[in-house]
Parts: C-alpha cells; structure tokens; sequence
C-alpha cells in the first residue's frame, strides 16, 4: 500500500508540470541561473521543457522600482503576477526566463551597493540585453521564436531590445507591451498629481489653494529636474518619495526616454501585442492613441481591457493596496495572450 502510494505522489508531482498536450508528458522545470551584464551577476529563473527540444522562449521583463523577477514589490508586498505569466507561457509551450532586475531579489545592488544613487534607467536596459542574450544562448532556445513580454515601465527596456542593431543582438519575433508607459515620465507623473490633488479638493481634504501650491511646486521641481538634473529638497505633500536626491538620476533617465519615439524604431510587422485598461492609473486607455499611432507599422494587436489593475488582475480599483491580493490574471488578459502567443 505505501508503494502504491508513493507512485501515484510521484505521477502527481510529474503531471503537476506537464504541458497542456495530454498525449505526451513534458516536464517543465524551473532553474536558477545566474549571467553578467556589464559587470553586475544577474539572477534569474529559467523556465523549461525537460529534454533536448527546441521551442519558442521568451524574456519576462517586470515593472518599473522595487519588482523582482516574480512581480514581488517592497511596497506592494508578494504580488506574483510575473511568476503567474511564466507558467501560462509554460502552458502554451513557450519557456521563459524571468530575472531580479538591479536592486532587487537575489541580484541586489552588487557593486552599486555603497553608490544606488548612480542607478539610473540605462544600467536597467542593459539588464535586459544581458538576459535577452542569455535566453538566445540556451540549447532549447529556437532563434527564429524568441518574444519579450513587459509590464509597465518594464515595456521600455522591451522596446530598446526591439530596435537594438549592436552586434549580436537576437531578433525579436514578438512583443508583449501589457499596461505600458505612454508617455514621458514626468509627464505621466504630473498627470496623476493632478488627478490626485482635484480628487483631494472634490473630497474637502484640501482647498484650491493648497492644491494650486502644490501643482506649482511640482511643475517648478519637473522644470529644476529637466533643467539641471537636480530636484528641490523642500517638495510639500509628500512628493519627495517619487523624487529625490537620491534617485533623481534614474528618474532623469527614464524622463529622458519617449516611449513614442522607441516604438517607431520597432521593425514593421513584428508582431505586437498592447495592452491598457480603463481602470489602470498608470496605463488608462484614454492616453495610449499616440502609442498605438506610432505603433501603426508593426503586426499591432490593441486590447482595450475593462477593470483590469495595473497588475494584470481583475480589480477597478487599481488600488495599490490590493495588488498582493491572491487572483488569476484578468481572463481578458489571458484571451488576449491565447490569440497572441502563436503569432
């Protein structure tokens, strides 16, 4: 009886990462590996098949601060969301590898640790081009089907990748652009004070004039920052935590970056996928045209989601304190995917 019932535990935890093809029993596993990019030791899960076959892979690229490879946020908590998008993949045959961006994860700072404030927008591309690199140069990688999937701020490195002629650069077949950045940084983050401060007034937690004060601090730090490359350190109501001294290089860089501009360098007829939602604050449909305009030239596939968080999950809140909330991602999001992951 107790060898029966370890064989049938055995069988369970086999099946467990079995593809979707009954007929045939393919293990998917997951590795931790390590590479180099440009001096820092990277860490990451590759995720795939068992065995020598060849197959579509593709990189996973997570949102903007303190993400991780699985989509966990310092602020937000264990949100997974990254994680949940690998083992869809896995289930359309498509193996991934997923990645602790600097700063975060097993990575951490490396040899930035006595120097963050040197952080800045470029060292996270070259992140991704390590990756990207190191995905190409595995054995069960198939050249002619290699993707990038990238949520948020994550889509700006993606498309660097997408448009990147430097020697030995892989060619990317497909692109996944979920919820991204539509516009410059500062703008984006202006827009959302805006929206923060009337809500604010509408509730009678400020007056106009305080609000009309805090604006015109703002706008004169976005000018400063612009300008000089330096931020004041007197911002009222909080808004020294989106900019500082300490992290105002990165957010030059980022600023620097027109994702406009990156997405007309993205080779015609790649295939696209773009994604926003209508509850997204960071991502609303409402503010994608420019986008999808200049995205006109490639293989686009535009899905308007509705209710859907900055996170991939069905929540019209967007409220960051549900993000850690244990969910599916949005079953719109996956029927998009499903129509996608073969182009």
């Amino acid at each position: 009886m107790i060898r029966r019932l370890l064989a049938v535990a055995l069988i369970l935890v086999a099946l467990a990462g079995c593809s979707r093809d009954s007929g045939v029993e393919r293990i998917w596993l997951e590795k931790d590996v390590t590479f180099d990019a440009d001096g820092l030791t990277v860490h990451g899960t590759y995720r795939h098949l068992s065995g020598d076959g060849v197959g579509p892979a593709a990189l996973l690229i997570s949102e903007s601060g303190q993400t991780d490879r699985n989509g966990d946020n310092n602020v937000a908590g264990p949100i997974g969301n990254m994680r949940q998008l690998a083992e869809f993949l896995s289930e359309r045959d498509v193996a991934t590898l997923r990645y602790d961006k600097i700063g975060t994860g097993a990575t951490g700072l490396g040899p930035f640790a006595g120097r963050p404030a040197d952080i800045g927008s470029a060292m996270y591309t070259d992140g991704a081009r390590a990756a990207l690199r190191f995905l190409a140069g595995q054995a069960g990688t198939d050249d002619d089907r290699l993707s990038v999937y990238a949520v948020g701020e994550g889509t700006i490195h993606a498309m660097s990748l997408a448009d990147d002629s430097s020697p030995g650069a892989p060619r990317i077949h497909s692109l996944g652009l979920l919820q991204p950045l539509p516009a410059r940084y500062l703008d984006l983050i202006t827009g959302r004070i805006e929206a923060d401060v009337a809500a604010a007034v509408q509730a009678g937690s400020k007056t106009q004039q305080q609000a009309d004060s805090v604006l015109a601090a703002w706008r004169a730090a976005v000018e400063q920052i612009r300008a000089t490359g330096t931020v004041p350190a007197d911002l009222p109501d909080g808004l020294s935590a989106i900019v500082n001294s300490g992290n105002v290089k990165a957010v030059v860089e980022s600023d620097a970056i027109d994702p406009v501009d990156l997405a007309t360098g993205i080779p015609a007829d790649t295939p696209v996928l773009l994604t926003c939602s209508d509850s997204d604050g960071q991502a609303p449909c409402s503010q994608m045209q420019p986008l999808v305009t200049a995205l006109a030239r490639t293989a686009l596939r535009f899905v308007e989601l509705s209710g859907v968080n900055h996170v991939l999950r069905d929540d019209p809140t967007d409220n960051v304190a549900g993000y850690a909330r244990k969910g599916p991602l949005s079953p719109q999001l996956t029927a998009a995917l499903d129509l996608f992951v073969g182009k």
